[in-house]
Formats: structure tokens, C-alpha cells, sequence
């Protein structure tokens, strides 16, 4: 009876090997293993091209806000070809977040703020001005709205609240 069962055993395994219809292979290669590419930080500006918001890549060592803002209105005193800037005239004169900083012990949650951009020079900004800070803020999840105070010298500051660029746009 057990040399039965050696042999039924037996046979089966020799069976089983070809009754699935798939012929023992060694390992063949049919396409590269797939990759998961992360983006890295936003490092873009918006500028204008034909009149109409786009962005563009930015020469910055860090994508925080101010670095790009920074590079932002650094672009309106350079030759941008076929690209412009409604930031003629106006200086970037810093930032300043509503949030209060991360206590040690705070859980932390998402967060989100109003951002002050200062801005220094004559004249009023437009709303095409507004839009290339507010949207170039905006790609910092973070700002949920941006407020703009233009300093025009010896004059009072106007501050424009509330801005955000899916209203300027």
C-alpha cells in the first residue's frame, strides 16, 4: 500500500509539471521595473507671456516663498525675451506670516496662513501684478490667502486683502 502511494505521488508530480501548460523557464525580463518619480519642490515663478499668466522656472536655491518671490521681482529689471513682468517699478520689501511658530508640544496639523507681501515703489499695482505675487505665493499650499501692502514712499501704505489667484486670474 505505501509503495502505491510512492508511486501515485510520484506520478503526480510528474504530471503536475506538465498539466499546467506553462514550460519551466529561467527568468525573463519583459520591461524595466517601474519607478515612482517624486517632483521636486516647485521652483516657478509666474510671469507673462502674450499678456496671460505662466509659469516659469525660476533661478532659486530653495522653493520657499520668499526666495521665489524674491526671484519674482528680481525678473522685472532683466531681459525675459519673449516673457514680461507687470512688476516694472516695484521692489520685494519682505514677508510676513500669520501663523505663530510650532510650539515643541503642539500637535502638528495642517496649517494654513494669510501671507503679507510688502512691496515698495510708486504708482499702483495692478491686478495683473497682484496676480503674478499671489499665484507665485499660492504654490506653497500653506498661503491661504495673500495680503499686499504697497509702501509708496512718505505716503500711507495700501494694503489690498483677501487676495487669493483663482480670484485674480
Amino acid at each position: 500500500m505505501r509503495a502505491a502511494a510512492v508511486i501515485l505521488g510520484a506520478a503526480a508530480v510528474l504530471l503536475g509539471g506538465v498539466a499546467c501548460g506553462i514550460a519551466p523557464t529561467g527568468v525573463i525580463e519583459r520591461a524595466p521595473a517601474p519607478v515612482i518619480e517624486v517632483p521636486p519642490p516647485s521652483k516657478t515663478i509666474y510671469l507673462l507671456k502674450n499678456g496671460e499668466l505662466t509659469m516659469e522656472p525660476a533661478d532659486v536655491g530653495s522653493a520657499s516663498v520668499e526666495s521665489l518671490l524674491r526671484a519674482l521681482f528680481a525678473a522685472s529689471t532683466q531681459q525675459l525675451g519673449e516673457l514680461d513682468t507687470a512688476l516694472h517699478g516695484f521692489a520685494f520689501d519682505g514677508i510676513e506670516d500669520s501663523l505663530n511658530p510650532i510650539q515643541r508640544d503642539e500637535v502638528k496639523l495642517p496649517r494654513t496662513s494669510t501671507l503679507t507681501v510688502y512691496v515698495k515703489g510708486e504708482g499702483t499695482l495692478s491686478r495683473t501684478a497682484m496676480a503674478q505675487i499671489v499665484c507665485t505665493a499660492q504654490q506653497d499650499t500653506a498661503v491661504q490667502e495673500v495680503r499686499i501692502v504697497l509702501r509708496n514712499g512718505d505716503r500711507a501704505p495700501r494694503t489690498e486683502r483677501g487676495l487669493t489667484c483663482g480670484k485674480l486670474r
